[in-house]
């Protein structure tokens, strides 16, 4: 397996995770198909998504693959009127993920990151590990911690 630029981040911030693989679903844009292949609860694989506000640039939503993002709260917690997912055809240019493999691990820029609430009730939380079919499963506060993560509320 090669190493992601996120997993050499990591290793280099001696922050302890662990690597899973599994089969990428083109169709499957929420992300519940890698939830039920590594058989845990959908509540504990976090999407990583790319929003830009109307007037404050890029950040960062991580929130639950079975949840929604609520526009409306992520524009209020980066203190901006309104928000849009970024364009899939600038995800790549922007964060420097595409689309099944964005982290807030690695991006290209600092960008802002916040945490759905409910990353609270778990004791270690899976995300994409910066490549497709790949995934890591880490301590949530060693996650928020590293990428400088806000906790809030995200999602509908």
């Amino acid at each position: 397996m090669t190493k992601t630029n996120a997993m050499r981040l990591l290793e280099k911030a001696k922050i302890d995770f662990e690597i899973f693989t599994y089969e990428y679903d083109e169709n499957d844009l929420s992300g519940l198909h890698a939830a039920e292949y590594l058989k845990i609860k959908p509540c504990e694989f976090f999407k990583t998504l790319v929003l830009k506000g109307a007037k404050n640039g890029v950040f960062v939503c991580c929130i639950p693959v079975d949840n929604e993002l609520d526009l409306k709260k992520a524009a209020s917690v980066f203190k901006d009127k309104s928000c849009d997912m970024i364009h899939l055809k600038d995800l790549l240019g922007i964060a420097g993920y595409m689309r099944g493999a964005c982290t807030p691990v690695g991006m290209k820029k600092l960008f802002p990151v916040f945490f759905d609430e409910s990353i609270n009730n778990l004791e270690y939380v899976y995300m994409s590990a910066g490549a497709r079919g790949l995934a890591l499963k880490i301590k949530p506060h060693d996650m928020i911690s590293y990428v400088k993560g806000t906790i809030t509320s995200l999602t509908k």
